[in-house]
């Protein structure tokens, strides 16, 4: 046995330590709210589970009974106002049963029953978020070995950075409406656009005194916003069949709100395959330019610049109509076809990035030390380069995210890229385009509004990345300090 192999602690002694530390209350208390969580979604997950996979109609129909705390069913939001008796629509048992009551839920109002259920969906979701945080705390306080290392000068340095907590909110909230789009909705996509006349709801008529009904696509013909007074539903107003529409509805007749969540979850979607594929091929290039360097990074380098010269726009428009015949075209609308030209054409910039840090730190002692001692290059660049380069990578790749959710929404609203009926928020600002300077100017306006802000989030949080990453920033905060101290004591 070597000396090495006497410095190996006993494999006994260090799984028993593991058993006691995921025996400790601590760590117990975590486990067991991480599975309150999940059964709360339960019946979603399931759900997603059973349409991935071919597991027969029976899960199906068991996820659906199996109740859950996110769903339009369990708050619902549509009834019918009665003059004189309030509102009357269904309530959802526990059961998977349909009770008469007077009122959609609890008495409430379609408005104030969706607004519950927006309410509880995003305070779900910081439920899960404060759920992660205390499981990092955990490993950092329970499991981790080092009692500090430089990720936690970045957490305190991000924790004094207004303006990157100002984008991480909105990020965070622009994450929630793309994952819960389906539950936020007023209405579903398919009585929204894909096949409202197969649907029916009930309404109370004013002239007849009483309850009749109507399919939703002949609802949404008569609750249309083409720009003048009496045809217009504008945000925060109900209809005449008593739907209630937070963002007005389209020229056609449809609820806003609904595209606007779902069309989030495309631009969410293309914005992440896209930077994964690019970010993936930009870490790989620039950590064989920085490990080889010579004739290798001068070839990568003249790829770059082949691709970045390039006018970008017109790359995409023309791979976007070359392609839109293909098999790629047709997953997701198109969404994964723009993904990936966006990460073909995005990536130099990604690389040029992390290039330059890459190259500093190939130049250091502990890299030249890993060589000597016989490490593979693979084993070089991946424990000691790659470490140092993640941060510039998060960085770029969050401004990068803003910029991918314009483009996208540029090509919608030229007529590329999505196709119909999925929504995506460049064609519904396309749509309302004609009627901004009308009664209708919800409909350009509300998503407007929305991609700036969540643009604006992306490079408020790839700010505060940086500078929390940039241990320089201490410097100034501890001027400030001396300078305040000397100050008071003058």
């Amino acid at each position: 046995m070597t000396d090495t192999d006497t410095t190996r602690p006993d494999s006994g002694r260090l799984a028993s330590r593991v058993r006691d530390r995921f025996s400790a209350t601590p760590t117990r208390t975590w486990l067991l709210a991480g599975a309150v969580l999940l059964l709360l979604e339960l019946g979603t997950v399931l759900q997603s589970v059973a349409g991935i996979l071919p597991l027969g109609s029976g899960l199906t129909q068991l996820a659906g009974e199996i109740p859950v705390l996110l769903s339009r069913e369990t708050i619902p939001n549509q009834g019918t106002y009665i003059p004189g008796s309030g509102w009357q629509g269904t309530f959802f048992d526990w059961q998977g049963t349909f009770l008469n009551w007077q009122g959609t839920f609890l008495g409430l109002s379609p408005a104030r029953a969706w607004g519950l259920r927006v309410a509880v969906t995003y305070l779900y979701g910081a439920a899960v978020l404060y759920w992660l945080w205390r499981g990092y705390l955990l490993y950092r306080s329970q499991y981790r070995t080092a009692d500090w290392t430089p990720f936690d000068d970045v957490i305190r340095r991000f924790r004094r950075h207004r303006w990157g907590q100002f984008g991480l909110v909105v990020v965070l909230a622009f994450l929630i409406l793309a994952v819960f789009a389906p539950v936020l909705g007023p209405t579903t996509l398919d009585q929204n656009s894909i096949d409202p006349y197969s649907h029916e709801l009930e309404y109370h008529d004013e002239a007849t005194g009483e309850i009749e009904t109507i399919t939703v696509g002949a609802a949404n013909r008569d609750s249309t916003s083409q720009g003048i007074e009496d045809r217009n539903v504008g945000p925060m107003t109900y209809d005449d069949y008593d739907r209630f529409h937070p963002f007005g509805t389209l020229p056609e007749g449809q609820d806003l709100f609904t595209q606007v969540a779902l069309g989030a979850r495309v631009s969410l979607f293309i914005g992440l395959v896209a930077i994964g594929i690019s970010g993936v091929v930009a870490i790989t290039l620039a950590l064989v330019s920085a490990y080889y360097g010579g004739l290798v990074d001068l070839a990568i380098v003249l790829v770059s610049d082949a691709t970045q010269s390039l006018p970008q726009l017109l790359v995409v428009i023309l791979l976007s109509v070359v392609l839109s015949q293909t098999w790629i075209a047709e997953l997701y609308s198109g969404a994964a076809l723009l993904a990936l030209i966006f990460a073909l054409t995005g990536w130099p910039s990604l690389w040029r990035a992390v290039r330059g840090p890459a190259l500093q730190v190939s130049e250091r002692t502990w890299v030249d030390a890993a060589d000597s001692y016989g490490l593979a290059p693979r084993t070089t660049m991946r424990r000691h380069i790659l470490p140092y380069i993640v941060g510039y990578l998060l960085v770029y790749a969050s401004m990068s995210l803003g910029g991918i959710i314009i483009a996208a929404a540029g090509l919608s609203f030229l007529g590329l890229g999505i196709t119909p009926p999925t929504p995506e928020w460049g064609r519904l600002v396309n749509v309302g385009q004609p009627l901004l300077t009308t009664v209708s100017w919800h409909i350009a306006v509300m998503p407007g509004v929305l991609i700036v802000i969540v643009v604006t989030g992306f490079n408020a949080l790839g700010d505060g990345i940086r500078d929390a990453i940039d241990a320089e920033t201490d410097i100034g905060n501890e001027e400030e300090a001396s300078a305040a101290a000397s100050g008071a004591g003058g």
